[in-house]
């Protein structure tokens, strides 16, 4: 990762539409507030880790009320989960070579998994077009995982990985995220589910040759996690983006979520174990200056210590799909290819 280096907003505003502009992002600045200089608003922050910002503008008309508006002088957007922002982008920043490579047919089916949590649920599969729907293959599990395909490409990831040989054919299977709040908490539910209703279905329906790994970002991550512990024999590696590992000292600033009860006993268990039995094999991403960056690392490093091999990247960039997008290869190519070949 390169050096940490500033950033500068600039909004051309030379009819003084506004009379106010903030920055509307996660990224820590030391301020928010634009400057007015010469017929346009400035934004200079400190050093920051970073190669891109998605962001909103937060203006103040100068006829009176207040919105929040995408950059009219910056034509780059980028899609997330609550819509679309602008992004900067650092003149080093280069998209994953993986986009625009070749790429193998592929096609989807729906499978129905039973019941979970009082839900039928139902998955998309993404596998190699022609494949024998009753060949097993290595399987990848993605919580959240229509917007992973939607929001990251993670199918276009998984086609373009094949074609170049890096990866032997694969099957994903495309999680939908259901109550995700609830769920992926730690729910003791929903792990006793995965294990004993929705990981057979998937064998008997799908089929799995090696280990099965799991995938997923935020609330995602602690949940494939959470799942791991409980039941250690369902996943035989783990790919955890941006994993919400909250404690009371690093996430204070969550301590309104309504399942932070339930989380935080999970994580400091996990923290003050010496030694777990069934380690795997765990590849870990987290954007360098996203809140989560401090108890990724608390985690990466007990996980360490417990005897998982684990690979952990902080990635210049923060909490969204785009940036888990650009770490899918080498990290998560890497880790399944240790699996699987």
């Amino acid at each position: 990762m390169r050096d940490p280096q500033p950033l500068t907003f600039r909004v051309p505003d030379p009819e003084g539409r506004w009379t106010s502009v903030r920055l509307a992002s996660d990224v820590p600045v030391a301020s928010r507030d634009f400057e007015r200089r010469d017929g346009e608003w400035v934004l200079e922050t400190q050093p920051l880790r970073l190669q891109r910002v998605e962001y909103e503008l937060e203006v103040e008309h100068a006829g009176g009320g207040r919105e929040w508006i995408a950059d009219p002088s910056h034509g780059s957007r980028a899609p997330g989960a609550f819509g679309e922002k602008s992004v900067l982008e650092a003149d080093g920043y280069e998209p994953p070579a993986w986009l625009d490579a070749p790429k193998i047919e592929a096609g989807r089916r729906e499978v129905q998994l039973g019941s979970a949590m009082r839900r039928r649920i139902r998955a998309e599969v993404w596998e190699p077009a022609g494949s024998d729907p009753g060949e097993p293959l290595p399987l990848l599990l993605a919580h959240d995982g229509p917007e992973y395909d939607r929001l990251a490409r993670l199918g276009e990831w998984a086609a373009a990985m094949i074609a170049a040989g890096r990866l032997p054919p694969f099957r994903l299977v495309l999680l939908p995220p259901g109550d995700r709040d609830n769920w992926y908490s730690c729910s003791e539910g929903y792990a006793r589910a995965f294990a004993q209703v929705l990981g057979p279905a998937l064998a008997e329906r799908v089929g799995a040759r090696g280990p099965v790994a799991g995938m997923g970002a935020s609330l995602g991550a602690l949940a494939m996690l959470h799942l791991h512990r409980r039941f250690p024999g369902v996943l035989g590696g783990l790919f955890l983006q941006s994993g919400s590992f909250f404690t009371l000292e690093t996430d204070p600033q969550e301590i309104n979520f309504s399942r932070f009860g339930r989380i935080t006993p999970f994580v400091r268990g996990v923290l003050r174990t010496r030694r777990f039995e069934h380690p795997v094999p765990v590849a870990m991403t987290c954007g360098a200056e996203e809140e989560n960056a401090a108890n990724n690392r608390l985690m990466a490093e007990a996980l360490a210590r417990q005897g998982y091999p684990v690979d952990f990247t902080e990635n210049p960039d923060m909490h969204n799909y785009t940036g888990w997008r650009d770490t899918f290869d080498p990290q998560l190519t890497g880790l399944l290819a240790m699996l699987w070949t």
